[in-house]
């Protein structure tokens, strides 16, 4: 018998039948982790090997300013936990060891926010990492227990919620900004990187295509499709293009 979901699990499963854009569901699921665990404030944000770097949602100016630091110090739980694609754990950030995995991150976090303890939870589909969710306390101390093992579980469901929820709508200085933060023009109603029409047939040719190439059901097939184009930041539209082109080929052990 499956063990029964935790509170978190199923707070994000209600979250998801209620439905909303990625954005709307990003700021749901940092508010439900800090209202079912005991957690001071989340944050999630673009996070990759690639230089795609934005953070989504954040629940307090707390969870803001750490995600700041880690983007600006190119350092932290954050950033390891996108490399390595596993959970990174602080139990208290203040510890003297931090000083020499994240010299300036731990001081900058002392100094600069009442954070004690932090955790950074990778978001993926496979072998693609989408990016972190973070999560912060101003006590020091794990999470324990059922806690934890909800917290890790809802980092699965948090991930397809974000996949297949439509995209944020941008406006058109967004669009034009060229900041790197294209990723979220990508959904079935949005206008391409250089402004054209998505062709909804593109993207079905290029469905089938990875559907053929990972013998995988179409759902799944669209999924790593929209999974690519959110972890390099690029429009779904481009994506299905070269697909559909043969410029990209979907493999098994594709990263």
């Amino acid at each position: 018998m499956a063990p029964e979901s935790g509170p978190l699990t199923r707070t994000l499963n209600g979250i998801a039948r209620r439905g909303g854009d990625d954005r709307h569901l990003a700021t749901q699921i940092c508010h439900a982790y800090v209202h079912c665990l005991d957690v001071s404030g989340a944050a999630i944000s673009v996070l990759t090997a690639t230089t795609s770097r934005q953070t989504l949602a954040a629940t307090d100016p707390t969870a803001t300013t750490l995600e700041d630091l880690q983007f600006t110090l190119g350092e932290g739980v954050c950033i390891d936990a996108a490399t390595s694609g596993r959970p990174v754990t602080v139990l208290d950030i203040h510890d003297h060891l931090l000083t020499t995995r994240w010299p300036i991150f731990a001081a900058a976090v002392s100094e600069h926010t009442p954070a004690r303890a932090l955790l950074a939870l990778p978001l993926q589909l496979g072998t693609i990492n989408l990016g972190v969710l973070d999560l912060y306390r101003t006590t020091p101390g794990p999470l324990r227990g059922h806690d934890l093992r909800d917290a890790l579980a809802a980092a699965d469901a948090a991930t397809l919620m974000l996949l297949t929820a439509p995209a944020h709508t941008c406006d058109t200085a967004t669009l034009s900004s060229g900041d790197g933060s294209g990723w979220d023009e990508t959904g079935w109603d949005e206008l391409g990187w250089d402004g054209s029409g998505i062709d909804r047939a593109e993207i079905h040719q290029a469905t089938g295509m990875i559907l053929a190439q990972l013998d995988v059901p179409a759902q799944d097939a669209f999924l790593r499709l929209r999974a690519h184009a959110f972890a390099t930041g690029r429009p779904l539209a481009h994506v299905a293009r070269d697909v559909v082109a043969r410029r990209l080929v979907f493999t098994p052990d594709m990263d």
